[in-house]
């Protein structure tokens, strides 16, 4: 199974945000088992690094960020998707960036604790906890 982590996902897993930090958890311990593919747009890296360097400073933030690359994807972000993004609609251009990316690499499910940003998903959008309901 192939799917699209939503930054906040991310942001719980290297904060140890509470309490969404053990689903976060699971779904990276499952990632790094081979049992799910986890992918995460071009753009989340950036988000990343710039919220964990405002809180806990640069030295963190590379760290932070040594570990999504090892773990995870990288979704290209280019003009196509930048296009297909802004076509979409969406209230947030970050998560219509991520669902162009999803679209275009062929993702099974966007796990994220938000839906609401990906109201007319025709991929399906789920918590953490929810992925095993779309476990193909």
């Amino acid at each position: 199974m192939r799917v699209l982590i939503d930054t906040n996902i991310v942001l719980d897993f290297l904060q140890e945000r509470e309490p969404f930090v053990e689903n976060a958890a699971r779904l990276f311990e499952r990632i790094d088992a081979g049992e799910i593919e986890g992918f995460i747009a071009a753009t989340t890296i950036t988000n990343i690094y710039y919220i964990i360097r405002r809180i806990a400073g640069r030295v963190v933030a590379q760290d932070a960020i040594a570990q999504v690359l090892n773990d995870l994807n990288i979704c290209a972000v280019n003009l196509e998707i930048l296009e297909q993004a802004l076509a979409l609609n969406f209230e947030d251009f970050e998560d219509a960036v991520q669902y162009a990316c999803a679209v275009l690499h062929g993702i099974d499910a966007i796990v994220t604790r938000d839906a609401s940003g990906f109201i007319s998903a025709e991929i399906p959008v789920v918590l953490p906890e929810e992925i095993d309901a779309i476990n193909k």
